[in-house]
């Protein structure tokens, strides 16, 4: 077990992740308080912190909950009880939360105005724009409204997670003599949440309506005879966080489907409500949903702030947004678009590296879909965790089985919120004769693996493609990830001996290059680290590199610490969550960490260790978490060929360290504070843009 050394006497060596995540918000949230990011941009970074905290509530905080109730007194390896971590937790929330708001309804949404892109606000109709309004919602919304009176024949309704709904408060009596008092009203799944309102009607080129405006604004119309006292929005987060019995189930995708229809109607986490809604129906709801008052926020504007969204896709301005950047497709890529024997023969004759969204992502379709037509490849296995609903590597998989290639593919149904897309794609597959596998229960899939077998010269020869990311056209263009198509037969044979573990049944059997979760990634990883430290103690150069998504498993940074110690020098770039604390004396001075937040969401894993010159260097689909190491299947890959271990390290770690727009330092007490620089402006983003793209 890694040692938790205290630092002052009582803070323990590791952070907490949820404050960690907080923090991290925090850094996107700061892209949309930047005056020099783009208007619209700003607007889309407050929708992403808006989206970030339903799953942080939906996943984090659930977890949490269900923590303090089974063990309240249990000190976790950050020094807090579930209760104190929890009240911490909540403060920070609820300020990032606050400042979330205040930056919309003060600076964002008056910069939009003036740029003639406004939300509708009844406060400030005319005559003709109420008339309008009013004949929207008789026309296309009323009809789909179904208001609830409560009472003791109309009970409270069931109550979809994250819905948009509304509490009315009533008085008068109806037609069978009844008081009104309270009732519910439902926002339509069906009706867009954002509606766009004519030119000629708001006065401007992009006028938009919300829907909690219209249904606010003219409730009355639902309640005739009674007074409406109130109409206020509301809406619920409830636990997302799916739980199938892996002992007992024979059959993972009808347990998941049955699991997923209940998905919406999990334990409330959290109350948001608005601003100016009266304390009474405040503590109604929270006793609807068993909740207390730390577990609500009032918000000063949309409670489904993530829905403004629409706003950002539905303006045409690229004069307030990020401008066009198109990825490069390389050589010799470009001009083999429709040459299978081409594709086959480039990667055959050397590896090679694709940075995405800095060049394009078309080669490993067509790498695909070479495999799909040409009449010597006799079988394709992939891996899929997230790929989207309408995917063209999905649909080039099913024209390879039709046209009778063996198709071997392991979906994995369990993959956060893409549960059905993947259950959808599963059943597609198979009904076109593809064999699916689900993987091995109790471990998630999330290694990133196509391999093409070929026959060539009468033996079968392999090619694979490996990455950082998931196969996903569209996210592919917006996260940063590495990818290598090879032929190397060692790399390749070790695929297909990862595969034949998802598939069947059988002994593992040794790996000659890659790394495989759960058996040989961590334990490597952490004999790396603490070949470096010996390094360093015998006094030779010792260095440790990482770029990842989130750092948390102890035993790790507990090697890193001791790394330090011993003279290493450890230079880390987390964009997420991460336990260790860097820059503490005695502890961790040698390590230096940074968090790149900017306008593609940094998602590539690569590892370095300096290795006495023979720079070892890994990417890999795992973060260094415990369920990436011990409850998941995920691969390591060496880069071999010496050019592109040198762009690898150039581009995951030289233009990082040296940043100084887009990078944030982590201090020893877990906080953030932006990378200021006298030199010259180097923003590691903009630099991968020129260095890569057209």
């Amino acid at each position: 077990m890694p040692s938790i050394v205290p630092l002052n006497g009582d803070q323990p060596t590791l952070l907490n992740r949820e404050l960690s995540l907080l923090k991290f918000n925090e850094r996107v949230l700061a892209m949309a308080d930047n005056a020099t990011t783009p208007l619209i941009e700003r607007l889309r970074y407050l929708c992403i912190v808006s989206s970030n905290l339903d799953e942080f509530f939906e996943i984090r905080i659930s977890s949490l909950k269900e923590q303090m109730a089974r063990n309240a007194n249990v000190v976790g390896p950050d020094g807090y009880k579930p209760t104190e971590a929890f009240e911490r937790i909540q403060v920070a929330a609820r300020g990032l939360i606050e400042r979330q708001y205040h930056l919309l309804t003060t600076e964002i949404l008056p910069a939009l105005a003036k740029e003639g892109i406004t939300l509708s606000d009844p406060h400030h109709w005319t005559d003709e724009q109420r008339m309008w309004a009013h004949n929207v919602f008789m026309r296309d919304v009323m009809p789909l409204l179904t208001p609830i009176g409560l009472d003791p024949a109309h009970p409270f309704p069931r109550v979809f997670n994250k819905s948009l709904n509304f509490i009315v408060s009533l008085s008068g009596e109806d037609a069978f003599r009844r008081q009104g008092q309270i009732a519910i009203v439902q926002a339509p799944r069906a009706l867009p949440r954002v509606m766009r309102v004519p030119p000629e009607i708001s006065g401007v080129q992009h006028g938009f309506i919300l829907l909690s405006t219209l249904i606010s604004e003219f409730v009355g119309e639902l309640f005739p005879g009674l007074e409406v006292g109130g109409c206020y929005q509301w809406r619920v987060t409830r636990n997302s966080d799916l739980f199938v019995d892996e002992e007992e189930i024979t059959n993972l995708r009808l347990a998941l489907q049955g699991e997923l229809s209940q998905r919406n109607f999990g334990a409330a986490v959290r109350l948001e409500v608005d601003h100016v809604m009266p304390q009474k129906l405040i503590n109604f709801l929270q006793q609807e949903f068993s909740l207390e008052p730390h577990d609500t926020y009032r918000v000063n504007g949309p409670v489904n702030l993530s829905r403004l969204m629409q706003v950002c896709s539905a303006v045409d301005r690229p004069d307030l947004q990020f401008s066009e950047f198109r990825p490069k497709v390389p050589e010799p890529f470009a001009h083999l678009h429709n040459d299978p024997a081409g594709i086959f023969d480039a990667i055959s004759a050397k590896d090679h590296l694709l940075h995405h969204p800095y060049q394009s992502f078309q080669p490993v379709l067509d790498f695909l879909i070479a495999a799909a037509r040409d009449p010597d490849v006799v079988a394709i296995k992939q891996t899929i965790y997230r790929t989207g609903e309408d995917s063209e590597l999905m649909a080039v998989l099913l024209a390879a089985a039709k046209a009778g290639k063996e198709v071997t593919v392991v979906v994995e149904l369990m993959a956060r919120f893409d549960e059905q897309t993947n259950i959808n794609w599963a059943a597609r597959l198979e009904e076109v004769g593809a064999h699916v596998s689900y993987g091995v229960v109790g471990h998630k899939t999330h290694a990133k693996m196509a391999l093409v077998l070929r026959r060539e010269k009468g033996h079968i020869k392999r090619y694979g493609h490996l990455g950082t990311g998931n196969y996903h056209v569209r996210t592919s263009r917006l996260y940063t990830d590495f990818g290598l198509l090879t032929a190397n037969q060692r790399m390749c044979e070790d695929m297909d001996r990862v595969f034949s573990l998802l598939t069947g049944l059988g002994a593992r059997r040794p790996l000659k290059l890659l790394l495989q979760s759960p058996f040989t990634l961590h334990d490597t990883v952490v004999e790396f680290i603490r070949q470096e430290a010996e390094n360093a103690r015998a006094g030779k150069k010792a260095r440790v590199m990482a770029k990842m998504n989130s750092l948390l498993e102890p035993r790790v940074i507990d090697e890193l610490y001791k790394a330090s110690q011993a003279g290493v020098k450890v230079d880390l770039v987390i964009r997420g969550a991460c336990a260790l604390r860097a820059g503490v004396p005695g502890l961790s001075e040698n390590i230096r960490l940074r968090s790149i937040v900017g306008r593609y969401l940094e998602h590539s894993r690569v590892f370095y260790f300096h290795a006495n010159g023979e720079e070892k260097v890994y990417l890999s689909s795992a973060d260094w978490m415990d369920r990436n190491f011990f409850r998941r299947v995920e691969v390591g890959f060496p880069i071999l060929d010496k050019a592109l271990k040198k762009r690898v390290i150039t581009e995951a770690f030289t233009w990082a360290l040296r940043d100084n727009v887009l990078a944030w330092r982590a201090q020893p007490d877990g906080s953030y504070l932006r990378v200021k620089s006298r030199a010259a402006r180097v923003n590691m983003q903009e630099k991968l843009m020129a260095l890569l793209g057209r």
